[in-house]
């Protein structure tokens, strides 16, 4: 959709439909899920000859100047964690749909208020 071929009333309805569909900001989280598989060291055990124990999940959260931090999540959490992460991904793709129509209004010199 190209934003100048939009009337100024479409514009801010628009704006207003992104806002009203975002998720909740307390529902968000950075990171990625990880899958692990672990070996219990046991010669007899299942794992021995197969993919291991698991799958364990992990939350993957870079660090300002070090490595990703790595923090255990239970498999009750996981499908909850999951969700909050793509609630992030959804948040910054409707705040760049929002810059950019208060971008378009501006230029237009529309009040973007």
């Amino acid at each position: 959709m190209n934003l100048k071929d939009l009337s100024l009333s479409d514009l801010r309805e628009r704006r207003c439909q992104i806002v009203g569909a975002m998720p909740p900001v307390e529902q968000v989280m950075r990171g990625t899920l990880l899958p692990a598989f672990k070996r219990c060291g046991r010669p007899n055990c299942h794992c021995a000859h197969g993919p291991g124990h698991g799958p364990k999940h992990y939350l993957s959260v870079s660090q300002k100047g070090g490595r990703p931090r790595r923090d255990y999540v239970r498999n009750t959490d996981v499908d909850r964690a999951a969700q909050f992460i793509s609630n992030l991904q959804m948040l910054r793709a409707a705040l760049d749909q929002i810059c950019a129509i208060n971008t378009e209004l501006l230029r237009r010199h529309e009040d973007i208020g």
